[in-house]
């Protein structure tokens, strides 16, 4: 049975509990800078009020799903889940 995707989410957001933030950068995760992410993104930031924050943190689901949020210290609130690895598009490697 395949599991809905963002049952998948949460369970990885259990095994992210088991970490600390240094293990959680090195599998991938790691801050952004606003002004990388697209448009949209950046649009919807300001209609929730949330467009004084200099980065966001990409937490790292999976090699292409993301969930978005505001880490501060040891607390990450999450905003929004970006399954396709949209919200900032990475460059490919060696093209």
């Amino acid at each position: 049975m395949v599991e809905a995707p963002l049952i998948e989410v949460v369970k990885k957001l259990g095994q992210f509990e088991s970490m600390t933030w240094f293990q959680i950068d090195a599998a991938g995760s790691h801050p952004i800078e606003v002004y990388k992410l697209i448009k949209v993104a950046r649009d919807r930031l300001e209609e929730l009020k949330l467009d004084d924050f200099d980065e966001l943190y990409s937490l790292r689901l999976t090699g292409t799903q993301r969930l978005w949020g505001i880490r501060d210290r040891n607390v990450f609130r999450a905003l929004w889940w970006d399954p396709e690895h949209e919200i900032c598009p990475s460059p490919k490697k060696h093209t």
